[in-house]
């Protein structure tokens, strides 16, 4: 069983908006900073923003403005509002559990599947 499940990505026009979540099940949830990371193919993977035990978030220049990270520890679930899509924002979304609250992925122990967002006219 995955430790974490993405779910909610799709296809959508520009200027659309989506709302994938995250799912966390087999750890201590509250503890963990949550974030989530894309990968679009041939490039690096990307933190897109993470928040963590008390609240605190961060949002990649990239993003900023546009996408607002939020997390309900009675569900063990985290949400990423993404308004205002871009074709550049076309990528696998991951979502990601660690105990630094950092974007950087080689600081998360625990990964999603990943969930597939594209942005198209």
């Amino acid at each position: 069983q995955w430790p974490l499940v993405e779910s909610g990505g799709g296809l959508v026009q520009p200027g659309g908006s989506l709302r994938p979540s995250c799912a966390a099940t087999g750890f201590t949830f509250s503890y963990y900073t949550i974030g989530w990371f894309r990968q679009a193919p041939g490039k690096e993977r990307e933190g897109v923003s993470c928040i963590n035990d008390d609240g605190s978030t961060y949002y990649s220049e990239s993003v900023k403005g546009r996408f607002t990270i939020s997390r309900d520890n009675a569900k063990n679930t985290v949400l990423l509002q993404m308004n205002d899509l871009k074709p550049e924002d076309t990528a696998v979304y991951y979502c990601a559990a660690s105990l630094y609250y950092t974007p950087v992925s080689t600081r998360y122990d625990y990964w999603g599947r990943g969930t597939q967002v594209t942005v198209s006219p």
